[in-house]
């Protein structure tokens, strides 16, 4: 049951995003004052609402992603997402993550470090640091060259792109600055102060900053095919970042109305006509995994009608499945949603979203381990991983409240880990096992990062030293007859820009970086380049 001091903070969050939208164009509007309007709102009003849209953008998004990283598919045949196509039009398919970095935070994220700043509120600044990095992330893993050296610039009409490297560079900056403001306490640094709208860490600066320290780690393992790819920088920002699961960064739907229920949820009816993949059910059911049956195949998935479990091929629908093998929906219903199915695992209305978590970290220290050649901490992170989801999962479900759901119980755990799907010598390890382990960690919810994972093996790739075993065993590309036409038989690699602000007020500068192509989603980007 949601506590009346969250239902309260809810609420503030609401009134306050109508005040901020009242109060953001001041700048261009304020011939007369208003004496019912305030000239300067508190900072940590701004936080709220930016957080909310900030979690929002990647689940809308996520339709569509989820479906290029096959973490489900659409159960009619030659679905446009599905054959790696895209829908580009004035209804902005896959552009909410735009939207928000440069409308909805825009202006209002650099208001509330501006006032933060001039007001030594060092612990909010660190947490605007951390937003506009988040921010830049979140947009260049999805559409490649974004614009940001421009971006904010008011004596301008079109805005150049930025190269990947520029981008990344100032990522990075932005979590040094946040790491150096985390860690102040001088000032007007107050808990207090931020908790009253912060429904991630209830104002909690020491977990700020080891998320901070996370999402250094992330960014700085993209670069991996990159000749500055540092393992070391890579494994110290994990150590640096989340000591268990009690760090994780998980945002709290309060399910009051609709506009605040979980966007993936039956309540909300988005994803109903998406089923789990064949590449994912070969994940849990031990087709990957020396045909060891995995416990969170039954907790993260349901059963068909006819008691097993299926997936789906993209591209081809539920064709070839009967009535009673079709697979039920991500709730476990046959093909409805509605209001208050109890759903499971982060799909119910009033879930904890996870943005970032421990497990998700410690398979990012395991690659980078792996990749060092320093298989020992590598095998020591990516157990610490599996270990970490499994309680991830029993925690999820235990909020959900699913009758249908069982806890995964100690024997079930112990005796998988035990089992001979997990390595337990450093010298078996592959980098499949910690990446596939990563993608089912991250499934459901870290949309960017998993497709991410998977376009930086080109998704294809082969495992280190091996002549036919893929990093990302068993995941298949669509036939080229299938996928969509103007792709030349390419996957996609990234995601058009936003079509309501570059297509119809930046199109001269969107031509000079190719976007005005057809097949400009299948240009490889630059952090996918060896």
């Amino acid at each position: 049951m949601i506590s009346r001091i969250m239902k309260n903070k809810l609420i503030k969050i609401f009134l306050i995003t109508m005040m901020i939208a009242a109060t953001s164009c001041k700048k261009w509007l304020d011939v007369n004052k208003s004496p019912n309007a305030p000239d300067v709102v508190a900072a940590n009003l701004y936080l709220g609402p930016m957080m909310t849209n900030f979690v929002f953008s990647p689940q809308l998004d996520g339709r569509y992603v989820g479906k290029y990283a096959q973490f489900w598919s659409q159960t009619s045949a030659n679905d446009t997402w599905d054959r790696h196509g895209y829908l580009f039009t004035s209804a902005d398919y896959a552009s909410e993550q735009w939207r928000v970095v440069y409308f909805l935070m825009g202006y209002n994220l650099i208001d509330m470090m501006r006032i933060s700043e001039e007001e030594q509120r060092w612990d909010l600044l660190g947490i605007g640091h951390i937003l506009k990095a988040w921010g830049w992330l979140n947009l260049t893993t999805t559409h490649g060259q974004i614009i940001v050296t421009q971006a904010f610039a008011t004596d301008r009409k079109t805005f150049d792109y930025d190269s990947q490297e520029v981008v990344y560079g100032e990522i990075i900056k932005q979590l040094d600055l946040a790491i150096a403001s985390l860690n102040r306490t001088d000032g007007k640094v107050d808990a207090n102060f931020i908790a009253k709208y912060d429904i991630i860490y209830n104002g909690n600066r020491e977990k700020w900053l080891k998320l901070a320290w996370g999402l250094k780690a992330i960014a700085l393992n993209h670069l991996s095919n990159k000749s500055a790819y540092d393992e070391d920088a890579v494994i110290t920002a994990v150590n640096n970042s989340f000591v268990g699961n009690v760090d994780d960064a998980k945002f709290k739907f309060s399910g009051l109305g609709n506009a605040s229920k979980n966007f993936l949820s039956p309540d909300r009816g988005n994803f109903t006509s998406v089923r789990q993949t064949n590449f994912f059910l070969k994940l849990l059911n031990g087709t990957e995994f020396a045909n060891v049956v995995d416990p969170r195949l039954s907790r993260l998935i349901f059963p068909s009608t006819d008691t097993k479990f299926y997936g789906i091929e993209p591209t081809y629908g539920t064709t070839g499945l009967t009535t009673s093998q079709a697979p039920r929906t991500i709730w476990g219903t046959n093909n409805t949603s509605a209001i208050d199915l109890p759903g499971n695992y982060v799909f119910n209305a009033k879930s904890s979203f996870p943005l970032i978590t421990y497990a998700q970290l410690q398979f990012v220290k395991a690659e980078a381990a792996f990749n060092k050649g320093d298989k020992p901490t590598a095998l020591t992170a990516y157990r610490n991983g599996i270990d970490a989801h499994i309680d991830f999962v029993n925690s999820a479900n235990a909020e959900a409240a699913n009758p249908a759901i069982t806890q995964i119980s100690a024997t079930e755990k112990t005796t998988f880990l035990a089992s001979a799907a997990i390595p337990t010598d450093p010298n078996n390890l592959k980098l499949g096992d910690i990446m596939l382990q990563k993608y089912i960690a991250q499934w459901g919810w870290a949309f960017n990062e998993a497709w991410t994972d998977l376009r930086r093996y080109r998704y294809t790739d082969l495992e280190p030293g091996s002549i036919d075993k893929q990093v990302f065993r068993g995941f298949l590309i669509p036939e080229p007859d299938r996928l969509f036409t103007v792709n030349g038989g390419k996957p996609v690699y990234r995601i058009r820009p936003r079509y309501a602000s570059e297509w119809v007020w930046n199109f001269e500068t969107l031509k000079k970086i190719g976007g005005d192509k057809d097949s400009y989603h299948t240009d490889i980007m630059w952090i996918f380049e060896k």
